[in-house]
């Protein structure tokens, strides 16, 4: 047995196929996941309505928040692993999914991080005898290439809308178009969609973070400029060799699949007319493709929390990873509306008068006091693709605490019709 892809064993000639997907291992698998993650009362709110109110407080979720089918797939990729390889080594390349409880968890299963803040293991000391988990963000072609030349068993548990936007910029390459890929050029997932855009030496790639990088790039398209002062704006952001006079003549837009989709579809807006502006609406096909490659997940969280923005609310909640990309862009949504307050977990509830909570602008963890007045309250909640129901649950119970309700007897008489 050589190695290991997703659910089975790689197709290799003499490797034993292994379905981590056995009925026996998934029913262990589940349970356990569920132990460490579910929620009573996201699954009873979920039930009715979404809202739960005492106290002078009503709380409402977003239709959609949480966990997504891929972030669920690659957990229960991990946990099965553990239970198919109970007394090997395993390793993970880096942290599964941006969410600090679920990394710790799988610290506590003995998997043992190659790199990021959890690092334990180095890379060059793996061998063939070593089972290594690839993140839902997927990896760089060069990494991957070293864990094949070791012969490392992979549990590969990348995103399929991950992969769909690998085929974007690969058949990009092959066609001689530039990806113009809208993301954070140090994030896993950019990192590792980049490297698919050079495989092989056929493409180029550059990187855009927001509007304002992408209205430098239109300009330079549309009249030229200074090759020098463009190479050094958009430095760690683009392909070795990459020249903007000669491969900014034909683009196709990819992204990171946790951006907005809003600022995506506005990016690729702005550079297709940047395009027919220098080349002619005529010659558009020649130098410009679009591909919709938006994580559904991601879509239907930020459709969510538009929807109950609309609520009258005076506040939300944001709960998740303060490194989680698509939860960041929940915050930055919601704080544009009313306040918001982007929380790691319930603990950062210190009380009524104080929150610790992330200041997106700033960059880091900020304590905010006189945070939750008194009198009636209607509080939104929401939460990233990679944020578990358990810690939504125990924000929901912080939150009722503070204002002194036996949550578990207001959960049941959910079911009574007493709480509406």
């Amino acid at each position: 047995m050589r190695r290991m892809s997703a659910e089975t064993v790689a197709e290799q000639p003499k490797s034993k196929r292994i379905n981590l997907r056995r009925p026996d291992i998934m029913a262990a698998v589940r349970e356990q996941v569920e132990q460490h993650y579910r929620s009573q009362i996201v699954e009873k709110l979920r039930q009715h309505g979404g809202v739960l109110e005492a106290g002078g407080l009503k709380v409402r979720l977003a239709k959609e928040f949480g966990f997504c089918y891929g972030v669920e797939r690659a957990i229960d990729l991990a946990y099965a692993a553990r239970k198919v390889f109970p007394d090997q080594p395993i390793y993970i390349l880096g942290e599964i999914i941006h969410n600090p409880e679920v990394n710790e968890q799988l610290m506590a299963m003995g998997i043992r991080f190659l790199s990021g803040p959890n690092k334990s293991a180095d890379l060059e000391d793996l061998t063939e005898d070593d089972v290594v988990i690839i993140p839902a963000f997927g990896a760089q072609v060069s990494v991957m290439e070293k864990l094949r030349a070791k012969g490392c068993q992979l549990v590969d548990t990348t995103c399929g809308d991950v992969m769909s936007v690998w085929k974007r910029v690969t058949q990009n390459a092959k066609e001689q178009f530039t990806s113009i890929i809208h993301g954070k050029a140090k994030h896993e997932e950019t990192l590792a969609t980049s490297s698919r855009a050079v495989a092989n030496n056929q493409g180029h790639y550059l990187v855009v973070l927001n509007i304002e990088e992408t209205d430098y790039v239109c300009e330079y398209i549309r009249h030229g400029g200074n090759k020098a002062e463009f190479l050094a704006r958009f430095a760690g952001a683009y392909s070795p060799g990459f020249d903007p006079d000669v491969h900014l003549v034909a683009i196709g837009v990819a992204n990171q699949t946790t951006m907005l989709r809003s600022e995506t579809e506005e990016i690729q807006r702005r550079l297709r007319q940047a395009m027919i502006d220098r080349y002619g609406a005529s010659e558009i096909d020649r130098h410009f493709r679009m591909f919709d490659t938006i994580c559904g997940a991601t879509q239907e969280r930020q459709d969510a929390l538009i929807h109950l923005l609309q609520e009258p609310l005076d506040m939300m909640i944001v709960v998740g990873g303060y490194n989680s990309s698509n939860t960041s862009h929940l915050a930055e949504m919601s704080e544009a509306r009313v306040p918001t307050y982007f929380i790691r977990n319930a603990s950062k509830i210190l009380s009524a008068r104080s929150i610790l909570h992330f200041n997106l602008h700033e960059q880091r963890e900020v304590q905010t006091d006189n945070w939750l007045p008194d009198g009636p309250l209607y509080i939104g909640i929401t939460a990233g693709a990679s944020c578990p129901n358990n810690l939504i649950d125990d924000t929901v119970r912080r939150l009722f605490e503070l204002r002194g309700v036996d949550v578990n007897a207001l959960i049941a008489s959910l079911d009574g019709g007493a709480a509406r």
